[in-house]
């Protein structure tokens, strides 16, 4: 299963999906869970629900977002360069000499360069201690471009996405280093459970409900739920750091963050499980971290909710996990669902 999770991985992080402009990576999406015999509806803002049946009458939902962290067209500026603003929270000096590509909406696409408006050290005495922000950088644009209007001819405006290369890379040792595994991660795990289930003909106790996200990172994601859903269940990163147990390896399962504390009976039942089938497991507590489970409880979704994930290093920069913290969070899924 997990050359499967991997190679679904691997196809959506090809695509670009920064928040708002998920449309591709939803139909990839949609068109995989049909694959696997799935009954699908897209909701109004683009979010994808995919049902499984179950014995009975209560439905356990899990949610996972495809959409990613980015930037946005602010302004062409004279000399041919493009100022931006973000999308998302993006630790901006990371971004720092990344590739990106301009999305047009006429879907002509541009390759471009992130960098300092301090660029070269033997030119700016700054280049190396100038702060890094939306309003100190700029967009290199791969095209003969010296003026304004020169960007205007190319079809490129203000408002324009600027979706950031995530140079996923996957090492023999198991590592698993790419921008966006928050959370394109957990939407493959996600799949790679939905494969179990087609492939080994199960119907689960309770019915099943998955949603794919398109707006987790500007905040309100799951907000509204199209079906009734008794449980929501988070799979997204897990956070690693300052104070945290979570690490590479593990299936971080959250009891509270910013927004406040999980559900205890679920966590609960999520630790204990754990503990049952051997998994590599934390338990934290994120300070600066809000879910889909808290959209949707904001928005006033009458749930229970949870969240659980594979541990993620660098969260919002060059993150890494491993097949560990994977297939961890795989198993502890399943488990929950035949539990």
């Amino acid at each position: 299963m997990n050359e499967y999770i991997l190679s679904i991985l691997k196809d959506i992080m090809a695509i670009d999906s920064p928040s708002g402009y998920t449309k591709e990576v939803i139909q990839y999406c949609q068109k995989e869970a049909q694959n696997l015999g799935f009954e699908t509806k897209l909701t109004n803002k683009g979010n994808l629900q995919i049902f499984v049946n179950g014995q009975d009458d209560y439905t356990v939902g899990f949610c996972a977002h495809v959409d990613t962290l980015g930037l946005m067209v602010r302004s062409i500026k004279d000399n041919g360069t493009l100022a931006f603003t973000n999308v998302g929270g993006p630790i901006i000096p990371t971004l720092d000499g990344e590739y990106c590509r301009i999305i047009t909406r006429n879907q002509q696409i541009y390759t471009g360069t992130i960098l300092s408006n301090s660029p070269a050290a033997h030119v700016y005495e700054d280049a190396k201690n100038k702060e890094r922000t939306c309003d100190t950088m700029h967009i290199r644009i791969d095209e003969k471009v010296k003026t304004k209007e020169d960007v205007h001819q190319l079809g490129i405006c203000n408002g324009d996405y600027i979706a950031i290369d995530p140079k996923t890379t996957i090492t023999d040792s198991g590592f698993i280093k790419s921008r966006f595994l928050d959370d394109k991660m957990s939407v493959a795990i996600l799949f790679g459970v939905l494969k179990h289930l087609s492939q080994n003909h199960i119907q689960p106790k309770h019915n099943l409900y998955f949603m794919i996200s398109t707006f987790e990172e500007v905040g309100h994601g799951s907000s509204y739920i199209d079906h009734h859903v008794d449980e929501l269940i988070a799979v997204d990163m897990g956070c690693i750091g300052q104070d945290l147990s979570c690490s590479e390896y593990d299936v971080s399962i959250c009891a509270k963050d910013s927004s406040g504390p999980y559900d205890y009976e679920i966590t609960s039942t999520f630790i204990e499980l754990a503990k049952a089938h051997n998994l590599q497991y934390a338990v934290d507590v994120y300070p600066f971290y809000s879910s889909d489970v808290s959209a949707a409880l904001r928005g006033g979704q009458n749930i229970k909710g949870a969240l659980i994930g594979p541990g993620v290093h660098a969260s919002h920069g060059m993150e890494r996990t491993h097949m560990q913290a994977v297939e961890n969070t795989y198993q502890l899924i399943l488990a929950y669902i035949n539990k």
